[in-house]
C-alpha cells in the first residue's frame, strides 16, 4: 500500500481544519485564494480517497470496477469500510465530480459545511490503514 496517500490526506485535512478555524464563512465568500484553497483541498482530498480505495481493489484483485463508486462498494462488500461510512464516501465522489466537471454552481458555504465535517475522510483512513496492517 502506498502510505504516502495516506499521509498526503492527512496533511490536507489538517489544511482545511486550518482553513475552516482560521476564517469564517464571508471571509472564504469574498476572497478568491480563500475560497480555491478550500475547494481544491475538498478536490484533492476526495481525490486522494479514491486514488486509495482504486489501488486496494486493484492490488487485493478485489474485481473489475467501472467508477469510482464501484471501488468504495467493493471494499463495503470486503468489510474494509462500514456500509454508512461507503454511501457518505459516495456522496463527495459526486462532490468531487462537480468541483471536476463544473456540472452545477456549487455555493462556498456548501464547500464550507463539507469542510465542518471531515470524519469520513479520517474513518476511511483509519479503516485502509487496519486492512493494511492485518494484511
Amino acid at each position: 500500500m502506498r502510505l504516502e496517500k495516506l499521509t498526503q490526506l492527512d496533511t490536507n485535512l489538517a489544511e482545511l481544519e486550518r482553513i475552516i478555524s482560521q476564517y469564517s464563512i464571508d471571509d472564504i465568500t469574498n476572497d478568491m485564494i480563500k475560497q480555491w484553497a478550500l475547494r481544491y483541498g475538498l478536490f484533492e482530498s476526495i481525490q486522494i480517497m479514491i486514488d486509495i480505495a482504486c489501488h486496494v481493489v486493484s492490488n487485493q484483485n478485489f474485481g473489475s470496477t467501472n467508477t469510482f463508486r464501484d471501488c468504495l462498494e467493493s471494499l463495503q462488500k470486503f468489510d474494509i469500510i462500514s456500509e454508512p461510512l461507503s454511501q457518505n464516501l459516495k456522496k463527495l465522489v459526486g462532490l468531487r465530480n462537480i468541483l471536476v466537471h463544473d456540472y452545477v454552481k456549487i455555493e462556498v458555504s456548501k464547500l464550507y459545511e463539507y469542510a465542518q465535517n471531515l470524519k469520513d475522510f479520517r474513518e476511511f483512513a483509519d479503516c485502509v490503514k487496519q486492512f493494511a496492517d492485518e494484511k
